[in-house]
């Protein structure tokens, strides 16, 4: 089903896999099978179908997150990355995962380098975070500040908003 449906470039029948997965929990596994396909379209639309999935559902994805920190810390797809990182904010994870799930997000955007939309979805999920107390703002202001370089002006809005977001926060032992 991931293979047709619209332009090459396009979702396709994404929403139809999502609705089949909800409504069988057993096709999650072959949905997964799919982030291994030789093509790169199907690889993007079966994270999309995935990360669409654990809105829902989110515990669903949990005995997923080891497979996704081993198979894809190292995917140079950006689709892949921005689903990924969209997913981590989305599901309980362990201290474990959250390390792993961390060191990958801030490798992401230690270089301006990084596609706009992998940026974006990896400086929100760092600064979710941030904000459950999972990193403390010093980990993650450097980052921000390398994407206040970034070619993309939506890359260093967000870059600048969550830093101005990030700065306003109450510091632990600091008086206000």
């Amino acid at each position: 089903m991931l293979t047709v449906g619209g332009t090459s470039n396009s979702l396709g029948r994404v929403d139809e896999v999502v609705a089949l997965v909800k409504g069988d929990r057993s096709r999650l596994e072959e949905l997964y099978h799919c982030l291994f396909d030789e093509d790169a379209w199907v690889r993007m639309r079966a994270a999309d179908a995935l990360e669409k999935v654990c809105r829902e559902f989110p515990a669903w994805m949990l005995p997923y997150v080891d497979g996704f920190a081993r198979e894809f810390a190292e995917s140079g797809q950006p689709s892949i990355q921005w689903h990924l990182a969209q997913i981590y904010r989305q599901i309980d994870l362990t201290d474990d995962q959250k390390a792993v799930a961390i060191g990958w997000l801030q490798r992401l955007v230690s270089t301006p380098d990084v596609d706009w939309i992998v940026a974006a979805n990896a400086m929100d999920t760092l600064a979710h975070f941030v904000r459950d107390g999972s990193l403390s703002t010093a980990d993650v202001v450097p980052l921000l500040e390398v994407q206040q370089h970034h070619r993309s002006r939506a890359v260093v809005k967000r870059a600048n908003r969550l830093l101005a977001e990030l700065h306003a926060m109450p510091v632990p032992g600091r008086r206000p």
